[in-house]
């Protein structure tokens, strides 16, 4: 989720074909197919817009595959081709998509509470590589007169570039800033916006991803820090967890069949805001990376402090926490009653000294060096770490107790509180498996904050999509595969009855 600037993620220069196994070679990262399809390796090069005109859409997605890049000596800081992306913008890895040659004449936006995620196609101008990519950027919501100028520009590159009318642009937008901006993006751009339903749209991004993005999506622990999932043929049923702003659980039967059975108000916009009522960070990235520094065994009250050890007979270790931010009140009392003794409270001051005090601006100065002696014991990063974790167990076990109330044991967390964040993931990951007993399993994603926008980008797609054929028409056999699947194993119950 957020911040006031941000900067391109920059691992390995990487492109990755489509299928496995994996290998390295001198730093680099390739995998290569069973038919030894070629390797390719492509610097990042300057990207241009090439969103053209509209009618059919046909998406090649064979041998798609995530860039994992380093910004090319094309890419100036400040944006993509000197677009106006704004120090509010962040990006994250593009996907190649090599057999893509028509044009896409859309581009796909979900704004949420905290965050605008945009999603658009481009071509690679100067690559003699054929495709082009889809690229993710994300604003903050506050800002998103930033996400609209950037829209614009894609709007006009578009027109510059292929000679298109202005109109021939379309916008598909998802989120409840779909319906807050719906003027604000449709005047300012001149162009259709379509708005789509954003449960919908969660559930169609994540099925893309897991079914036709290699190396998308993982598990999480400290011993296997990423760990690739497998393609299964039925990825049915499965439990969402979307940890915006706020929380959404979904429950999803098929590709079109799903209910949100659950939730909760403490998502990131909870971390974010209190954070910044006890923290001096300014965004939400500079928030984790203080919480990656802290530790909340000061602020935390754990098991140890309660118990002076394990207590294993429940099998809670000395370092679980009991209680979060369960210290703070000791300590914030241990500070004011040091505070008085070298005088810094007007309490024990005669009863002139406190009529003298009682200006609100005496009131203040009075108060000074309790609030200074309080601060002092607290660690902005030690407080970030707390909060975070209190916020990340609570939704893991909200989550599990779902999955045990309608039976699911596959958990995918989506959501741009996430960002890849190791103790997120693994605090995450820990509690599923610890309160299931490692019957049930916590997945995450590389574009985990992108499913909405994705979702939303897919809708404005016809036949022929993906590669076993078409992504509908997949998404359409797998129903009908569990169609038929259900209809045996109640053949079977009756027979087994009678």
């Amino acid at each position: 989720m957020p911040g006031d600037e941000y900067q391109a993620e920059a691992p390995a220069t990487v492109n990755l074909t489509e299928t496995a196994p994996v290998q390295q070679h001198d730093g680099e990262l390739f995998i290569e197919s069973g038919a030894r399809r070629p390797r390719t390796i492509t610097n990042t090069a300057e990207i241009d817009s090439t969103i053209s005109h509209p009618g059919s859409v046909r998406i090649n997605v064979k041998g798609a595959f995530i860039v994992d890049t380093t910004p090319g000596p094309g890419t100036p800081a400040g944006g993509i081709n000197g677009s106006p992306v704004g120090s509010s913008a962040h990006e994250t890895k593009d996907i190649r998509l090599p057999n893509h040659t028509a044009v896409v004449s859309h581009i796909a936006v979900d704004i949420g509470g905290s965050l605008a995620k945009l999603v658009y196609f481009s071509r690679e101008a100067h690559s003699t590589e054929p495709g082009g990519r889809l690229n993710f950027l994300s604003f903050e919501t506050d800002r998103i007169d930033d996400c609209v100028e950037f829209m614009r520009h894609l709007k006009d590159k578009q027109w510059a570039l292929n000679g298109s009318k202005p109109g021939a642009l379309y916008v598909m937008a998802t989120g409840g800033g779909a319906y807050k901006f719906y003027e604000k993006i449709r005047e300012r751009l001149g162009v259709d916006v379509l708005r789509e339903d954003e449960m919908e749209c969660l559930i169609i991004g994540l099925d893309f991803f897991i079914t036709e993005i290699p190396r998308e999506v993982f598990t999480y622990s400290e011993t296997d820090p990423m760990h690739f999932a497998e393609p299964e043929d039925n990825i049915y049923p499965y439990m969402l967890v979307n940890i915006g702003s706020g929380v959404s659980i979904l429950k999803v039967s098929g590709p079109r069949t799903y209910e949100r059975v659950g939730g909760t108000s403490l998502g990131g916009g909870t971390l974010w805001g209190i954070l910044s009522l006890l923290t001096p960070a300014e965004s939400f990235d500079e928030m984790l990376d203080m919480a990656a520094q802290g530790d909340n065994a000061k602020v935390d009250m754990l098991v140890g402090d309660i118990y002076g050890t394990d207590y294993g007979k429940i099998g809670l270790k000395s370092t679980t926490i009991a209680s979060s931010f369960g210290k703070v009140f000791r300590m914030k009392r241990e500070a004011e009653s040091e505070a008085e003794d070298s005088g810094g409270l007007s309490n024990r001051d005669d009863h002139e000294q406190t009529s003298h005090s009682s200006s609100p601006q005496a009131q203040i100065i009075s108060t000074t060096s309790t609030s200074e002696a309080i601060k002092s014991r607290f660690s902005a990063s030690d407080v970030s770490r707390s909060l975070l974790y209190a916020i990340s167990n609570n939704i893991g076990q909200i989550a599990y107790l779902q999955s045990q109330i309608h039976n699911l044991s596959h958990i995918y967390f989506g959501g741009s509180f996430i960002r890849g964040h190791p103790q997120t993931m693994n605090t995450l990951s820990y509690a599923i498996k610890f309160w299931s007993k490692g019957e049930k399993q916590a997945y995450f994603l590389r574009h985990e904050g992108y499913l909405g926008a994705v979702g939303a980008f897919l809708k404005r797609q016809p036949r022929n999509w993906g590669r076993r054929g078409s992504f509908e028409e997949a998404a359409e056999g797998l129903e009908a595969r569990m169609r038929e699947r259900v209809d045996g194993d109640e053949v079977g119950a009756e027979e087994a009855v009678y």
